[in-house]
């Protein structure tokens, strides 16, 4: 039977959908399907805060319900910086509403980093100084401190899909030599999946790309088999059918 996987889509990220199509290419049966609210930059002031209200991204949901799809991600990490409880409320919500199953990025990289047993987390984001303080401080309220973390200091959301998957890998490369066992790249516009499975076999640390573990976590709760997607990274060899 087919499936489909909403995912609600930042509205300036050029960076998600073109990757999990490319990641669901080949795999029967299951399909992507992508609604967009409006996101421009990524900051802790009150207006960039007020994007990720849940009266505009509760909206993009509903529209892909008419899609009749079996399970919803919200494909962004606000909630490492708002809070992870603002992702449970929103996935209650969705759920409520639209009847399927409801997950997040920020909610999948942390269940991605506890499946795998990680105890020193890397970090690796675009974001700037003040937001990756506040992302770390809001991970280690969940007993994920970072140990390790790399940054560029950018705000515009756009540009954040124009970094070369070179700088991510040196950023990935920098944070493993500090200790780290698995490396979260929190942000679902930087253009890392496909560098996973090799630096993985590189570095022998597990690299957590954001869209990859939405789409990992996604499937789970669509009960899709994951194995054919081994390819892509350590995680797709995890269970996704956490509850």
């Amino acid at each position: 039977m087919r499936k489909r996987l909403g995912m609600i889509t930042p509205s300036s990220n050029s960076v998600l959908e073109p990757v999990t199509s490319a990641m669901l290419h080949g795999v029967a049966d299951v399909t992507a399907h992508f609604s967009r609210f409006r996101v421009t930059e990524i900051a802790l002031d009150a207006a960039a805060l007020s994007q990720f209200d849940a009266s505009v991204m509760l909206p993009a949901a509903d529209l892909l319900t008419d899609a009749k799809v079996d399970a919803i991600a919200w494909n962004g990490t606000s909630a490492s910086w708002l809070g992870i409880g603002r992702d449970r409320s929103l996935c209650e919500a969705i759920t409520a509403r639209a009847g399927v199953p409801a997950t997040t990025s920020t909610l999948a990289c942390i269940d991605a980093a506890r499946s795998l047993g990680a105890k020193r987390v890397g970090l690796v984001s675009p974001y700037t100084d003040d937001v990756q303080r506040r992302i770390a401080d809001v991970w280690a309220e969940e007993g994920i401190a970072p140990h390790a973390e790399r940054h560029l200091g950018l705000r515009d959301n756009f540009s954040f899909g124009e970094v070369a998957p070179t700088t991510i890998a040196d950023m990935i490369r920098a944070v493993a030599a500090e200790g780290a066992d698995a490396i979260v790249i929190l942000c679902t516009n930087l253009d890392a999946a496909a560098l996973a499975a090799s630096l993985e076999r590189e570095l022998d640390v597990a690299v957590l790309d954001s869209v990859a573990v939405t789409l990992w976590r996604t499937l789970g709760l669509a009960c899709c088999d994951i194995r054919a997607l081994a390819g892509w990274g350590r995680i797709f060899q995890t269970s996704a059918a956490i509850k």
